[in-house]
């Protein structure tokens, strides 16, 4: 399922996600377990009451990886 993060169809980062997910535009999230639980928990919270697919991502560094970045990623999401 992660291979999917090549898309362009994605925003990555935990602004980012909060934007889509206020406008209803996210359809499956990633998020690392690593990612500090001060940002992780509420947007976990907020994918859930989405009713938004989530996905668990071991590290932020192979979050970061599987999106093509060259640094970590707390989070990132696929668009409708």
């Amino acid at each position: 399922m992660p291979e999917r993060l090549t898309s362009n169809r994605k925003v990555i980062g935990t602004k980012q996600l909060r934007k889509a997910l206020k406008a209803g535009r996210v359809r499956t999230a990633y998020v690392a377990a690593d990612a500090d639980p001060i940002l992780r928990e509420p947007l976990v919270e907020q994918c859930r009451d989405a009713g938004v697919e989530l996905v668990e991502i071991a590290t932020m560094k192979e979050l970061g990886r599987l999106c093509g970045i060259h640094v970590g990623a707390a989070c990132a999401a696929l668009l409708r």
